[in-house]
C-alpha cells in the first residue's frame, strides 16, 4: 500500500507504483511513472516523460526529469530512464535527453549519487556508481560501472569515463579516462591503475598484475598511443581482463587523458 502525503500533488496520468512513499510537497508529472517500493521524499519534482524503477531511495528537493539545459531543445518528448535500487540524494538535478543525441538519459541499477549531483542531458550512467557531493556531468557522457567521481569533480561533454576509474576531489575531466584508471587534477592527469577498488571486486592478482602492465605500457613506454594500442589489444588476446581497456582505446571518443 503506497503511502502518500496529503500536500504531494499527483497528476494525473502519472503511475504510481505499489508501496511507494511520497514526502509533503513534492510534484509528480502527468508522464511520470515510479516503480514499486519507492521511496521518495518533501519537496521533490519529478516531472517530463521520466521513468522511475523499484526501490529507489530519492531524498528531498531533486529536480528529475525537467528539459534538458541545451539551447536547441524545443519541446520534444525526450526522456530520463532511471533504474532500479538507487539512492538520490537531496538537491540532484537530472534531466532529460535531446532529439540531437538518443534522446534519453540514463541511469542504470544500484548506484549511490549524494548531494547536489547534476546529470546533464543525454549522459549513459551504467551501474554500482558512486558520484560524490558536487560531482557534474555535461551533456553526452558516458560512465561505466563501477566508477567513482570524486566531490565536484567534473566532465566535459561528450566525454567517456571508464569502468572502475575513481577520480580525486574537484578532478576536471575534458577528455576520456580509460578504464580502472586513478586520475586527479584540472586537467585530469592519470595516476596508476584504481587497484584497490579492483581488490574489493574480487580481481585476481595476477588480473591486477596485468592491468598494472598495461597502464605502463600506455603511459610509461614512450610508445605513440597507436602502438601502445596495439601491443595492449595484442595482450588482451591472452588476458580477458585486459578487454575492456582494449575496447575502450580503439573505440575513439574525445582522445583520453595522457
Amino acid at each position: 500500500m503506497s503511502k502518500i502525503h496529503p500536500t504531494a500533488i499527483i497528476y494525473e496520468g502519472a503511475h504510481v507504483g505499489t508501496d511507494v512513499e511520497i514526502g509533503p510537497y513534492s510534484i509528480i508529472g502527468q508522464h511520470v511513472e515510479i516503480g514499486d517500493g519507492c521511496r521518495i521524499g518533501a519537496h521533490a519534482v519529478i516531472t517530463g516523460h521520466t521513468r522511475i524503477g523499484q526501490g529507489n531511495r530519492i531524498f528531498h528537493s531533486v529536480s528529475l526529469g525537467e528539459e534538458p539545459q541545451d539551447k536547441k531543445y524545443a519541446g520534444e518528448p525526450t526522456r530520463l530512464e532511471i533504474g532500479d535500487f538507487n539512492t538520490i540524494r537531496e538537491f540532484c538535478t537530472f534531466n532529460t535527453g535531446t532529439i540531437q543525441d538518443g534522446g534519453i538519459t540514463r541511469l542504470g541499477n544500484h548506484n549511490w549519487i549524494m548531494a547536489y549531483v547534476h546529470i546533464a542531458h543525454d549522459c549513459q550512467v551504467g551501474n554500482h556508481t558512486i558520484f560524490a557531493n558536487n560531482a557534474s556531468l555535461a551533456g553526452h557522457v558516458a560512465i561505466g560501472d563501477h566508477a567513482i567521481l570524486g566531490g565536484f569533480s567534473t566532465v566535459h561533454q561528450f566525454c567517456r569515463i571508464g569502468a572502475h576509474v575513481i577520480t580525486g576531489l574537484a578532478t576536471s575531466a575534458r577528455q576520456d579516462i580509460p578504464p580502472f584508471l586513478t586520475a586527479t587534477g584540472n586537467p585530469a592527469e592519470p595516476h596508476g591503475i584504481n587497484s584497490e577498488g579492483l581488490k574489493r571486486r574480487g580481481y585476481s592478482v595476477e588480473a591486477i598484475a596485468a592491468l598494472k602492465r598495461a597502464y605502463k605500457t600506455l603511459y610509461k613506454s614512450g610508445l605513440s598511443l597507436v602502438d601502445a594500442q596495439s601491443a595492449i589489444a595484442a595482450e588482451a588476446e591472452e588476458v580477458a581482463e585486459l578487454r575492456p581497456l582494449a575496447e575502450f582505446l580503439a573505440s575513439g571518443g574525445r582522445g583520453i587523458i595522457r
